[in-house]
């Protein structure tokens, strides 16, 4: 575990310049956005499974939650 942790601490601040350099690219914003709210979204979903887990409030939620972030999109 600690060998697995010492990879992914050292990835991090392996990345972090290039995570620094990034901010003034001028990258296609729609595309970020489905990215993170792809995220957001399985998170969520994932946390009404845990709270309820009830098949029909899992399945709505992941109607749901998916189509009200699609919709939060910025335009072109």
């Amino acid at each position: 575990m600690n060998k697995l942790m010492g990879s992914l601490l050292s990835l991090i601040v392996t990345l972090m310049p290039a995570l620094a350099w990034a901010e003034e690219v001028t990258a296609y914003r729609r595309g970020n956005a489905f990215m993170f709210f792809f995220v957001i979204g399985a998170v969520l979903v994932y946390g009404i499974h845990d709270v309820f887990h009830k098949p029909r409030v899992t399945l709505a939620s992941a109607i749901v939650i998916p189509l009200s972030l699609y919709l939060m999109l910025p335009s072109h």
